[in-house]
């Protein structure tokens, strides 16, 4: 038997109910703001669905004989977890609710925070909490409702968006071309190259894009956090391929500069990506999220 056949109407489930406390059709038709005919129609109703009779009538009198008890103690209990679900769901509703969302350190300084205030200016009740993640991880494991990675590739097995089509760009102090000239692609071999730990290829990819030879190039200190190669380009140790976005406020108060010129054909494209468990129906927080992020960034490039 297909159950949804023995699904009774809400309306039905209140009548019985309402009916098996007062044992009376009219009581309940007074606490249900109905009529008592109507009541009494929902109770018939409910005994026709399930083929069988819950209460004993006798004249004006009601009980509930044996099935309707046990029927009774399931119908309140349900009851009650529907009542409840929607009190904390209209809880969550009025709260907003929270997101946690993983993020690169450095996209989430230097690109998101500045933006976020924007989020909650049109989204009052919704916290957003940023853990730190630099590789990728189960995201169901670890509790998170979206995570963001950069790259030219997403995290395999998600569903991911891209939020910004991006390019790493080489930075400089001003310092350190008054010492070292850098003024084509080939003058970077003369200067100390610095890494990121999770991107080890990035500077033989660049020198290839220009067809410069890396045999004679110069690997520098390993960082395993964007800001920190950021700030060791700031403080003289060297260039840094660095995204474009995360970059912005340097090359705008001079701290570092960008002296040579990608081409299209020798540019490293470098892109951000929003991830998203699979076959997950997205919480209203969630959706609420992603359409701000996909604004925003849309907005940026």
């Amino acid at each position: 038997m297909n159950p949804r056949r023995l699904t009774p109407s809400m309306s039905w489930l209140l009548a019985f109910e309402s009916a098996a406390k007062h044992l009376s059709f009219t009581l309940a038709a007074k606490e249900l703001s109905l009529t008592q005919s109507v009541v009494s129609r929902h109770v018939q109703s409910l005994e026709k669905l399930l083929e069988v009779q819950l209460f004993i009538r006798d004249g004006r009198s009601l009980k509930l004989n044996e099935a309707g008890a046990m029927y009774l103690r399931e119908v309140r209990s349900g009851l009650q977890r529907i009542r409840n679900a929607s009190l904390q769901i209209n809880a969550y509703r009025a709260s907003g609710g929270s997101i946690n969302i993983a993020c690169l350190p450095t996209f989430a300084a230097k690109w998101l925070m500045p933006r976020l205030a924007d989020f909650y200016s049109k989204n009052p009740n919704i916290v957003v909490h940023i853990h730190a993640k630099i590789r990728q991880f189960d995201l169901e494991l670890e509790g998170m409702d979206a995570a963001i990675n950069g790259g030219t590739n997403p995290w395999p097995g998600l569903d991911s968006t891209i939020l910004l089509q991006d390019q790493l760009v080489p930075v400089i102090s001003p310092n350190l071309i008054h010492k070292t000239p850098l003024t084509s692609p080939a003058d970077a071999i003369n200067h100390t190259l610095l890494q990121i730990v999770t991107r080890p290829d990035d500077w033989h990819y660049w020198f290839a894009a220009h067809n410069i030879p890396t045999s004679e190039m110069h690997l520098g200190p390993q960082f395993e956090m964007t800001s920190h190669v950021l700030q060791a380009a700031v403080a003289g140790l060297g260039i840094a391929l660095i995204p474009s976005c995360l970059v912005e406020d340097e090359l705008k108060n001079g701290t570092l500069i960008t002296p040579i010129q990608s081409s299209p054909n020798t540019t490293l494209n470098y892109n951000f990506y929003l991830n998203i468990a699979p076959h997950r129906d997205l919480p209203p927080t969630v959706s609420a999220l992603k359409a701000w992020l996909l604004e925003v960034s849309h907005d940026t490039t």
